[in-house]
């Protein structure tokens, strides 16, 4: 994307092309352990807990080939990876290097939208580093990441947001993609839509169900089967099989909460069917919250009945929650008040929020979850 990278694009973009760098660190937490203890150099490393409730919270690429991976409890990780070696996880080292890494973002960006410790989109259309391309701007940033922190990441290169976290993934590990306008829509659509960045698991599962394997069969359909099917998602669907994306980088995006739910096709019923659900949905949001090094002291727990009457209670902790299971433990407080229960649970979420920097609210007990990100 080094040559007409400001000339108007034909699929979508607006007047004239923006420049977006999608940076992604590889194995971040555990590429940092084996960085710092050359012991674990080649050999699969788990970040996480080890014990029986423990959760991965990132993987080596070593522990990736037996199928290792974030969010995975540790008693499957170890089943799956006998030799799989435990570190615990250090989020205040992982936090400093973080912050290293976004000060060489800056040198290129002043637009730098973090999505996570160990992610972020740069938008560098105007060119501050001097440097003629944003494919330039990449390689630079990555020799300059590996130079000074010793860590490798992959770049993804676009006129949008979408295809360049799309692109980052491209070549991983250590690589470097680049999507120039005009052959957006090709590259979206000879992707799995599994690997759509907002497309989650259950949505694809539809999609498979409906016939709809890639983005070439999703360009495939028009709007009012997308509506039919999909409801007020077709028209963001529809934009992103032709790789149309107008969303722009945003700095400084404070997160509020984050958190996750899970809907059951049968309702749950016993207190141990609903005390494993409660366990799964802690696994995925302690991963995210683990990502964006996000230590909050609220947990929210809502509950959707049989009847469809839902129901929210949280609860604040003296500090901030630092480990899956002590998420797990604050959950199953507020849970245990609740059983056992009268009839069928159909729904539950948790969220966790009041992050470290942030004033304490007046009345926790009425806090309810927010921006929840669907399970399936």
């Amino acid at each position: 994307m080094e040559d007409g990278e400001d000339q108007p694009a034909g699929d979508g973009a607006d007047v004239r092309v923006r420049k977006i760098i999608h940076v992604d660190m590889d194995a971040f937490y555990a590429s940092v352990e084996q960085r710092d203890d050359p012991a674990l150099r080649g050999k699969p490393v788990a970040v996480g807990g080890s014990s029986r409730r423990g959760v991965v919270a990132a993987a080596s690429y070593e522990a990736r080939k037996f199928g290792v991976r974030s969010a995975m409890p540790s008693i499957t990780a170890k089943r799956q990876c006998p030799q799989l070696i435990f570190v615990p996880p250090r989020f205040e080292v992982y936090r400093d290097i973080s912050h290293q890494i976004r000060a060489i973002f800056r040198d290129y960006a002043d637009e730098v939208e973090p999505l996570s410790l160990d992610e972020a989109y740069l938008d560098v259309s105007a060119d501050k580093g001097g440097l003629g391309s944003a494919t330039a701007a990449a390689r630079l940033i990555r020799r300059r990441i590996r130079e000074e922190t010793g860590l490798t990441a992959s770049a993804g290169v676009s006129y949008n947001k979408f295809i360049a976290k799309l692109a980052s993934d491209q070549n991983k590990p250590d690589g470097l993609t680049v999507i120039p306008p005009g052959k957006g829509a090709d590259f979206v659509q000879t992707l799995s839509i599994r690997r759509f960045h907002g497309i989650g698991p259950v949505t694809a599962a539809k999609m498979e169900g409906l016939g709809v394997f890639s983005g070439a069969d999703l360009a495939a359909k028009d709007g009012v089967w997308l509506a039919e099917h999909f409801g007020n998602s077709a028209e963001w669907l529809h934009n992103l099989a032709r790789g149309i994306d107008h969303r722009r980088v945003k700095s400084n995006r404070p997160l509020k909460s984050l958190g996750g739910e899970r809907t059951f096709f049968n309702d749950l019923i016993t207190d141990t069917e609903i005390r494993e659900a409660l366990a799964h949905v802690c696994t995925v949001v302690w991963d995210r919250a683990a990502k964006k090094g996000a230590r909050g002291r609220t947990v929210t727990l809502k509950l959707r009945y049989a009847d469809f009457r839902t129901i929210t209670r949280a609860r604040s902790v003296p500090s901030p929650i630092l480990d899956g299971s002590a998420l797990l433990a604050a959950g199953e407080a507020i849970l245990g008040s609740l059983l056992p229960t009268e009839q069928g649970i159909r729904l539950l979420g948790v969220t966790l929020s009041k992050f470290e920097g942030e004033e304490d609210e007046a009345d926790e007990e009425t806090a309810a979850p927010a921006d929840l990100l669907s399970l399936i």
